[in-house]
């Protein structure tokens, strides 16, 4: 039996389950907004930076793009962080990260083996 944890399904899966580590995510970043005395915009633009720096996985972008998109952030201002981080972080990561970030929100992304 094959389950679908891509995208927002699986973000869901992992919030309905009994999940230890879930629940410690969500308490690490409870009040973080607050204590950064930043804008919402500069908050979220902030923490997809980091996570293309990290190279995230697709359920972490899912939650900060979601939120970023909930909050009316254009697309335009994450594209343009990806384009600000690229020379820092490297073409690879930004690739991976527009990869995940397709994956996360349930995309028709070409095959990256297929050529």
């Amino acid at each position: 039996m094959t389950q679908d944890t891509t995208g927002a399904g699986g973000v869901t899966a992992l919030a309905e389950a009994d999940a230890p580590v879930f629940e410690t995510l969500v308490q690490m970043t409870l009040n973080t907004f607050e204590r950064s005395a930043l804008d919402p915009e500069t908050y979220l633009l902030t923490r997809i930076a980091a996570l293309v720096a990290m190279d995230a996985a697709p359920a972490s972008y899912l939650l900060n793009i979601g939120t970023a998109e909930s909050l009316g952030i254009p697309l335009e201002r994450i594209r343009g962080t990806l384009v600000a981080i690229a020379p820092v972080v490297g073409s690879a990561r930004v690739v991976s990260a527009a990869r995940n970030i397709g994956e996360a929100f349930g995309l028709d992304l070409p095959d990256a083996d297929a050529g």
